[in-house]
Formats: C-alpha cells, structure tokens, sequence
C-alpha cells in the first residue's frame, strides 16, 4: 500500500507544481525583501510555515484520494479543465488549483514590488486589485518618497 502511495504522489503533477511555485514565490519574496530593506523573520517564519502547511495539505489529499474516490471535476470550469488537459479531479487537483492561483497572485505581486517587466495590462489589472484588497501598492510609494 505504501508504495501505491509513494507512486500516486510521485504522479501527481500539481504537488510538484504548488511546490515549483512556492520556491518561485519564496525567492522574489526575498528579493523583494532585500530590495526593499524589510526583511521581516517573522513575516518570514509565518510564509514559510504557510507554505509547509500548503504542501503537508497536499500530501493529505492524496491520501484522501486514494482512500475516497472522489471525482470533484464539476467544481472546476470547463475551460480549465480542456485547457490543463485534467480528465478527472480528486481534492488533490481542486486544492492545487486554488493553492496555484494563491502562489501565481503572489508571484506576480512580487514581481510587480520588485519592478520587473510586467505586460501592461496585467500590471493594470494588479495594481487595481492591490489597490483594492491590500495598502502594499501605498506603503511601497510611500516609503519610495522618503529614500
């Protein structure tokens, strides 16, 4: 039984995926840090304590998935699902999915605080969207006019 498992979460993509993502995220998020001179331990400590429970989550689905055959793919829209090529969706795949749009928000928040070339319209879209959900874009002008 073991090994069936070892082997399912060896073939799930999307683990390797949310953790792809979570090393992408945790190194802009130290750039980010160093580039602004706020590098915060706790803040730190908390992310990556955040980003452990995120793959210790994912591991857990697995086995819920291979323990209750569950297929959640009617959860997902059709376009995402034709577009990923997903043909059935167990927890594993549904949580993924929201732990991938978690880390690709903040992947491309990052990028954004950092300075890197960003399309125009995305980068329209992001600072609406932390402009409205967050005051990062604020404290980051802010703390621009006083250097």
């Amino acid at each position: 039984m073991l090994d069936k498992i070892i082997n399912l979460l060896n073939t799930k993509y999307m683990i390797k995926l949310t953790i792809l993502l979570i090393i992408l995220d945790i190194i802009l998020g130290s750039i980010r840090a160093l580039k602004d001179h706020k590098w915060n331990s706790t803040f730190g400590i908390n992310g990556i304590l955040r980003k452990s429970a995120m793959i210790i989550c994912m591991i857990f689905f697995v086995f819920v998935d291979y323990c209750v055959k569950l297929d959640l793919l009617f959860f997902i829209p059709k376009e995402i699902t034709e577009y990923i090529h997903l043909n059935n969706s167990g927890v594993t795949e549904l949580f993924g999915i929201m732990f991938f749009l978690y880390e690709a928000t903040s992947i491309l928040k990052n990028m954004l605080l950092c300075g890197l070339p960003i399309p125009s319209k995305l980068k329209e879209i992001l600072e609406k969207l932390l402009n409205k959900m967050t005051t990062e874009l604020e404290n980051k002008k802010e703390s621009d006019k006083n250097e």
